[in-house]
């Protein structure tokens, strides 16, 4: 993300302009993004001219810069762009006034966007800012008969490739260079700064050797081999919670919320200083005994709009824990911390002491 100007709009809104670089940055408006909010940029509308309406030729595109006020919006992952629907407040033509219309976020194209924004939100854009410049990872993980890719981004880790290739004994078995070449010949055709390769036992070592000697551009990106008891999205998960993508990305979004969750699971299942669900937290919110609030992104989004069924302003909750010195972390619903957080009620809280 970057950020292009900020300035003061009116009624004491912020203005921010800014440019999404990636398909990770338009995720992350996807959820600083509400009803209400200015959003301007340009855009192409289909206009009908007076001659045009007796012949019902529909009208042809031309080029404006407009404003919306938002009513809805739907991150569109696999087409790489947000779109961004509402009613025209402000246009290069005055007679689209009024109009509803859908402006099409797309990577490198500038938007401004003009709200009350909240704390987590700016956060939120200036880490989107500040993890522009990390680099593309991948974490390939493998043992006998099996190994899978998976990219690693801000929302989450994504399942490029799996592979399985039966080894060792019986009919149906192959060679393990089969397995080795196959992922080989997938990381190939990955454009990424760095591979971490991962498994239980010898076998990723092996796979390592075979990729050394028969792909050396892609061994040459393997920056570090990790053991892990899995593979997969068990083996991930792993990885993320031991730092390794740390260790190349300065910030990794997701390797904090892995260990957070597992900080978190570990004192629930202890009895120790954890809370979950909006009355439990909300109390420890004032108690101010909250030392870290985790909140799935996907349930801030529909509690602020209005489509949750909270009896507590979430915001309220938030402004609790930030004012008594807590910190808040919104995790990615895409990503399977999230998905356990979303089992607790999509709101927990590890605590600086026990209530009861």
């Amino acid at each position: 993300m970057r950020i292009a100007n900020r300035g003061r709009g009116e009624e004491g809104r912020e203005r921010i302009s800014l440019v999404p670089e990636n398909v990770d940055d338009l995720w992350h408006l996807s959820y600083v993004l509400e009803p209400g909010d200015l959003v301007s940029g340009d855009t192409t509308r289909r206009i009908q001219r007076d001659d045009e309406q007796m012949r019902d030729t529909g009208g042809e595109r031309e080029h404006l810069h407009v404003t919306i006020e938002v009513e809805d919006v739907e991150f569109a992952r696999f087409a790489n762009r947000l779109r961004v629907g509402g009613v025209i407040v402000s246009c290069s033509r005055e007679d689209q006034l009024g109009h509803h219309h859908t402006l099409n976020v797309e990577e490198r194209a500038e938007i401004t966007i003009e709200k009350h924004f909240k704390a987590d939100q700016i956060d939120r854009i200036e880490a989107a800012e500040a993890a522009t410049e990390n680099p593309d990872v991948a974490i390939a993980t493998v043992e006998e008969g099996a190994a899978y890719i998976h990219t690693v981004a801000q929302y989450g880790t994504e399942e490029y490739a799996s592979l399985t290739k039966p080894t060792g004994k019986g009919e149906y078995a192959r060679p393990r260079s089969e397995l080795f070449s196959e992922l080989g010949s997938a990381l190939s055709h990955l454009k990424v700064d760095a591979i971490i390769l991962a498994g239980p036992g010898f076998t990723k070592n092996d796979a390592l050797d075979y990729l050394q000697e028969n792909h050396p551009d892609v061994a040459e990106n393997i920056i570090t081999t990790v053991d892990t008891a899995g593979v997969g999205d068990r083996g991930v998960h792993e990885v993320l919670k031991r730092g390794a993508v740390d260790d190349v990305q300065k910030e990794t979004r997701i390797a904090e919320e892995a260990n957070l969750i597992d900080d978190l699971m570990e004192n629930i299942s202890t009895g120790a200083k954890a809370a979950y669900g909006i009355e439990q937290v909300a109390e420890a919110a004032d108690y101010g005994a909250v030392e870290n609030l985790l909140i799935l992104d996907s349930r801030l989004r529909a509690e602020r709009q209005g489509k949750g069924d909270w009896d507590l302003d979430i915001n309220d909750v938030i402004d609790s824990v930030e004012q008594k010195g807590g910190e808040v972390t919104v995790f990615s619903a895409e990503f399977q911390p999230g998905e356990q957080l979303k089992n607790l009620g999509g709101v927990a809280a590890i605590l600086r002491y026990r209530l009861q």
